[in-house]
């Protein structure tokens, strides 16, 4: 399955690839010269140390230029009382009796512990395109799942603070 990206997904990744190269590699570069002008290479974790954030850059940059050239553009405009990408959501899980918020995001944006859920997750999948009030059936696997209801939704956008994940 190709990862699925938003227009604004795809600016961000652009930048981060930008500043990447034209900041980050720069600095990384200027800090293998500066620890390998200290002497004894092997004994040398400055140099070691310099080198492990160099690689780490440059495989950052290839991940990212990577997933741009392997994903799907996606729309993350919806019907207006419909559950869609980038709309906040609160929702009612009966097992539990509670009740929650999250936000429906791209996959490369998801984050559970601060509230954005995947549209390629269980939850994400399930109330994708349903409507406040409708009760819907969440799938874990085949012998598992539980039900939600959709109480509000909350028309918002991508925010400047939705970071792309890194790994």
């Amino acid at each position: 399955m190709k990862n699925q990206l938003t227009e604004q997904d795809v600016k961000k990744i652009q930048e981060e690839i930008e500043h990447r190269k034209l900041v980050v590699r720069k600095e990384a570069l200027e800090a293998v010269k500066e620890a390998r002008a200290h002497g004894d290479l092997s004994e040398n974790f400055e140099y070691h140390a310099a080198k492990k954030d160099k690689n780490r850059n440059e495989s950052r940059i290839r991940y990212l230029e990577r997933l741009l050239k392997t994903s799907e553009i996606v729309r993350d405009n919806s019907g207006e009382d419909e559950v869609g990408l980038n709309n906040t959501v609160k929702l009612y899980f009966e097992d539990d009796d509670e009740t929650e918020t999250f936000k429906l995001v791209t996959s490369i944006r998801g984050n559970s512990l601060d509230g954005k859920i995947s549209t390629e997750s269980p939850i994400g999948r399930a109330i994708l395109g349903h409507k406040a009030g409708e009760r819907v059936f969440v799938r874990v696997n085949d012998t598992a799942g539980y039900h939600v209801v959709i109480q509000q939704i909350e028309k918002t956008s991508d925010e400047d603070n939705d970071k792309i994940r890194s790994f």
